[in-house]
């Protein structure tokens, strides 16, 4: 992994809890709309395993700022076939600054970011 970084950005979309392999191994991926002036940017951020339930704490419209760090996977089907690579930013705490969604929502997400401390083995991240 790398270094934290943090990305501010109206919330977009908020996707389901996605649930993969027998371990039970979640995530859900939140979309930060940013205008950089020019265009706007779409940037994915994923919550993994127990930091998936903190995500209800943000609405749509909801100004967030979202600590992340960048990973990266190599991924091969076999020898002979085409290498591929996976960028994903992890998300580890979050925090609203400004509420725009359809509900209230707490100004920093607090105890919630409590989740995202819990530890998980790489090998059990499907991509």
């Amino acid at each position: 992994m790398s270094e934290a970084s943090t990305i501010t950005g109206i919330v977009h979309v908020i996707e389901e809890t996605k649930t993969f392999g027998q371990k039970g191994f979640r995530k859900r991926t939140v979309v930060l709309e940013k205008d950089n002036g020019r265009f706007t940017n779409y940037v994915p951020i994923d919550f993994l395993r127990d930091a998936c339930d903190t995500v209800d704490e943000m609405n749509v419209g909801d100004e967030v700022e979202i600590s992340y760090q960048l990973g990266g996977r190599k991924w091969q089907r076999d020898a002979q076939s085409e290498v591929k690579y996976f960028l994903s930013a992890e998300a580890f705490s979050f925090k609203v600054l400004s509420g725009g969604g359809g509900g209230t929502a707490p100004a920093d997400a607090g105890s919630a970011n409590d989740a995202f401390a819990e530890s998980y083995d790489e090998g059990d991240i499907p991509f």
